[in-house]
């Protein structure tokens, strides 16, 4: 089988990986390595191996190298396999694969052998495609300012997150409130996370779910914020950490399911983040459900 290994080197917990992994696809298959140099790399690399007749491109970085290899796969019959590599490895771990790289790659191996791969959808901010989540407001606040201080991240991993969160939170009077158009509804708010799968993302080794509902092969999911105030989520985080079921049940969040589209109009410019990519402010944003877009290599 033809691999590409595409490989983030800048991500947590890559360095001296890279030789570990290739020798071992090596081992059965023929291997292309490429490296990223730069954001936004690893979608010019994956879509140059497509078109060269690569089989699977494998990912090799965090949830953002993941992303970016998606969205240049999409619309291909090359599939993603998504190695766990950075700090919190959502995705990787979402679809099933240890959060060690070394098992998550024999892992791999076995599914390859088995020829385990399945056809999913993606959600999509305009054009760029998301694997788990879009986020509006506050957490994408959170995003920006650990890619601020990536140094931070490398650092202490998932503790640079949780600084970042409260630091955000305590900033929160001066975040932007917004309306979600879902369907027929228009829900304000002041966060919503858009889902394409479950969970939301992870904390240590316990997973947040917000919108169980949501998964691979079903439209998006959304959960709106009314508030940012303490009685909202401490609430929410407990349920997210018990499996979210009661999250509809509480006040001042919305959770809605079964959408192909909605659109984010707001009076000033909100930050939005993608699977953990911080991608600018805008007063209005527009997300779909691409179903059935990208080959995925299943554990």
């Amino acid at each position: 089988m033809r691999l590409t290994l595409v490989v983030n080197p800048a991500a947590t917990g890559v360095a001296g990986l890279r030789a570990v992994v290739s020798d071992a696809l090596g081992a059965e298959h023929e291997v292309v390595v490429a490296e990223t140099a730069a954001r936004g790399d690893a979608t010019g690399l994956a879509a140059r191996a497509a078109a060269a007749g690569a089989d699977v491109v494998v990912s090799l970085g965090g949830d953002g190298t993941a992303n970016e290899v998606a969205n240049g796969l999409v619309g291909t019959g090359t599939a993603l396999a998504a190695l766990p590599g950075g700090s919190t490895n959502v995705f990787a771990r979402t679809i099933g694969f240890p959060n060690r790289t070394e098992q998550a790659t024999e892992v791999l191996l076995a599914a390859l052998a088995r020829g385990s791969r399945s056809r999913v959808g993606l959600g999509a901010v305009g054009n760029r495609r998301f694997l788990f989540h879009a986020g509006i407001g506050f957490d994408a606040r959170v995003i920006e300012m650990v890619e601020r201080h990536s140094w931070a991240k490398h650092r202490v991993g998932p503790l640079a997150f949780a600084g970042a969160g409260l630091a955000t939170w305590l900033g929160t009077a001066d975040h932007p409130s917004f309306t979600v158009h879902a369907g027929d509804e228009a829900i304000d708010g002041r966060f919503a996370i858009v889902q394409n799968s479950d969970p939301y993302t992870y904390l240590g080794p316990r997973p947040l779910t917000v919108a169980p509902e949501a998964g691979l092969g079903r439209p998006l999911a959304v959960a709106v914020f009314g508030d940012l105030g303490a009685a909202t989520l401490v609430p929410a985080i407990c349920s997210a950490l018990a499996g979210g079921r009661r999250l509809r049940e509480l006040p001042g969040v919305v959770v809605r399911d079964g959408l192909d589209r909605l659109t984010v109009d707001a009076a000033a410019a909100i930050g939005h983040q993608v699977d953990g990519d911080f991608l600018g402010e805008t007063s209005r944003i527009q997300i779909s459900h691409d179903p059935e877009c990208l080959d995925l290599v299943m554990p």
